[in-house]
């Protein structure tokens, strides 16, 4: 077995232990799939990450910092399962099945720069929370890579990316996540949020009013506090 699988397996027991203590998995991440870290693995190596259910915020929460730091926020695209994705999953499926939402995500940086691949998956890739915004039915004629992505601080816009060329398609990021799910024991299921790739980020975000804003899909903003 590859060692990146391996760690892989380290954290889908992780999920176990977990869920044993009564912790319910609430979504699911997609790594390796936006800007310089497409790749970073392997050609198409894109391993997942868990979401804790006790860890999505919703428009509007309130986030204590001092829970998720050394951190940082990252807009990331959030996709809501609608049904259970099992056997072999195709975009067009997964398109079919879920709703979009602008959405963050909430990297908690556990560990040093140093860190083998190997220790990064099994320590769930930096994932802390998401912060997820209203989920609307996907557009017939959405096209994902004409989306930008912006994070405002209050008014201000501090970040703007455009989706073309920076990540990859959010419906085969989807499909691939429930076909590699699949193989670790695990599915996708109705009610699961998912995020996609990083757009925009900000490391240790000073207290305030953050929103990310998503062209064609809507906005999402969580209140900081220390």
């Amino acid at each position: 077995m590859d060692t990146l699988d391996e760690a892989q397996w380290q954290q889908v027991r992780a999920i176990e232990a977990l869920e044993a203590d009564g912790i319910v998995i609430g979504g699911w991440k997609l790594g390796m799939t936006s800007g310089e870290s497409r790749d970073a693995l392997g050609p198409g190596f894109r391993p997942f990450g868990y979401v804790r259910h006790d860890r999505i915020y919703h428009q509007g929460d309130t986030l204590s910092w001092q829970d998720v730091t050394p951190g940082q926020i990252e807009t990331e695209l959030a996709i809501h399962i609608d049904e259970d994705l099992a056997g072999d999953v195709t975009p067009e499926r997964a398109r079919r099945c879920c709703r979009l939402a602008a959405g963050f995500e909430l990297n908690q940086k556990r560990l040093g720069k140093d860190a083998s691949p190997e220790a990064r998956i099994a320590d769930n890739l930096s994932q802390w929370g998401i912060v997820v915004g209203e989920p609307l039915a996907v557009p017939g004629d959405w096209q994902p890579e004409e989306m930008v992505v912006r994070i405002l601080q209050g008014n201000g816009v501090v970040s703007e990316v455009a989706a073309r060329g920076h990540v990859d398609d959010h419906f085969e990021s989807i499909a691939r996540l429930a076909n590699r799910l699949q193989r670790f024991g695990r599915l996708l299921r109705a009610g699961d949020w998912v995020i996609t790739g990083a757009f925009g980020r900000v490391p240790e975000p000073e207290p305030g009013a953050w929103t990310g804003s998503f062209s064609g899909v809507g906005d999402v903003t969580i209140q900081i506090i220390r």
